[in-house]
Formats: structure tokens, C-alpha cells, sequence
């Protein structure tokens, strides 16, 4: 594995792709990596130093190894709290890959591993012009879908699964993440979603934790691609 980067997508907004993403890179900086974390377009922005930050980005840069600049973890910050596509409209901007892909080659530079988190779900824009599914296509990104455990889950999950694999995306494998600590029948949930997944569970983020072992997903890189999905 030279310099890999993995693309960590979900099943819709509120699925937790940012804090199993920080609670992965936390855990493979225990492990010994040096991991970083990216952001490549971010809605949702506050201005602070002098420049539009989203908070999500910034708990990337918190939880992976040190070294890069806010602007190289997330190129594009979009103030508007909204789909990007609108919030880019709404800033008068024309979101394209160009930014995003350097400011990715300078995070492999300095990293052993980029986790690359996208936006809402799989099939959420980037742009009028622009799926996630270019991003992952331009930089030949492995997928990581995050499943959060609540209601209608299920379903999410294995529709994203679907539409990663149509794609033509190579989808290494799914992430839970405990979202509700009060979802009903929350072990019936788990067991339905282990039996009719196609790929395999990486790992489960329980409630309240801050760290992921990343052994699944390491496991699961270093298996040879077997084409897409």
C-alpha cells in the first residue's frame, strides 16, 4: 500500500461519516500511521482567521497527524448551511476538481494514508456538473460507506450500496455507527444489515466512542481489487 486514500461516503446527512472518519484516523495514528484526514468541499461555513472554516473539516485536521494547513484539508468552504450544489451557487462559485486535486496531492505528500470524507450521502453534487462519483473516479479512490444505525437504515444502506457499485466504484466495505442510542430493536437493525450486505462490515463505531480499531479496514485495503465493487 503506496501512499493509499480511501473515500469515506454515506448513507445520507447525520450518518456520522465525520466522526467515524475522525475516530478512524484517531485510530490509525495509535496504530502508527501517519493519517490525515480531507474535506474536499465543505458547506456550512463560519468565518474565523480570516477565512470561511467548517467544522467538520476541522475536526478532521484535529484527529489526524499534523502537518497540513486548513486549506489544503478542505479547498473548497461554502458559507451557506445547505446542499453544495446551492450553497456554490449561492457564493457565486464554480465548484471544480482542479483545487481539490491539488490540495489532495499535497495531503499524500505528507501522509501514509488520506481518508477523504464527501458530502450527505453517495449520489448528493457537488456541483450542477459534478457527482461524487468524478472525485472518486479522478483520484481512483477505494470507498468506505458509513451506515448510521436509526430508522430506515436498512434501506439507505443498501441503496447506497447499489448506486456506489453502479458507479463502476470500488467499495471496500461498510462502517456502523451507533447514531441513535435509543433506536428500538437496535440488535435486530445490526443483524438485518450484516445478512444483506453485500460487502463486508469494517468496523462498528458504538455510541460514545472516540477511537476505531482501523484492523477491518487495513484488512480489507490490502486485498487485491477484484474490479468494481
Amino acid at each position: 500500500m503506496d501512499r493509499p486514500s480511501l473515500y469515506i461516503t454515506g448513507t445520507d446527512t447525520g450518518a456520522g461519516k465525520t466522526a467515524v472518519s475522525s475516530a478512524l484516523l484517531r485510530g490509525l495514528c495509535a496504530a502508527g500511521w501517519r493519517a490525515m484526514g480531507m474535506k474536499p468541499l465543505a458547506s456550512g461555513c463560519e468565518w474565523r482567521d480570516g477565512r470561511w472554516q467548517n467544522e467538520d473539516a476541522l475536526a478532521l485536521l484535529a484527529a489526524g497527524a499534523s502537518g497540513p494547513d486548513y486549506a489544503t484539508v478542505n479547498p473548497i468552504a461554502l458559507p451557506a448551511a445547505t446542499a453544495p450544489e446551492i450553497a456554490a451557487r449561492e457564493a457565486g462559485i464554480d465548484v471544480s476538481l482542479a483545487p481539490v486535486l491539488a490540495a489532495h496531492a499535497r495531503l499524500a505528500a505528507m501522509a501514509q494514508l488520506v481518508l477523504v470524507e464527501g458530502v450527505g450521502g453517495w449520489m448528493a453534487p457537488l456541483s450542477a456538473e459534478l457527482m461524487q462519483a468524478d472525485l472518486v473516479r479522478e483520484l481512483d479512490l477505494p470507498v468506505v460507506l458509513v451506515v448510521g444505525l436509526r430508522l430506515g437504515c436498512i434501506n439507505h444502506a443498501l441503496l447506497s450500496e447499489r448506486a456506489i457499485r453502479t458507479d463502476g466504484a470500488r467499495l471496500l466495505g461498510w462502517i456502523g455507527n451507533s447514531v441513535d442510542p435509543d433506536l428500538d430493536y437496535a440488535g435486530a437493525y445490526e443483524v438485518g444489515l450484516r445478512s444483506r450486505m453485500a460487502s463486508p462490515c469494517l468496523g462498528w463505531l458504538r455510541h460514545g466512542e472516540q477511537r476505531l480499531e482501523p484492523a477491518g479496514l487495513l484488512s480489507a485495503m490490502a486485498e487485491p481489487a477484484a474490479g468494481a465493487g
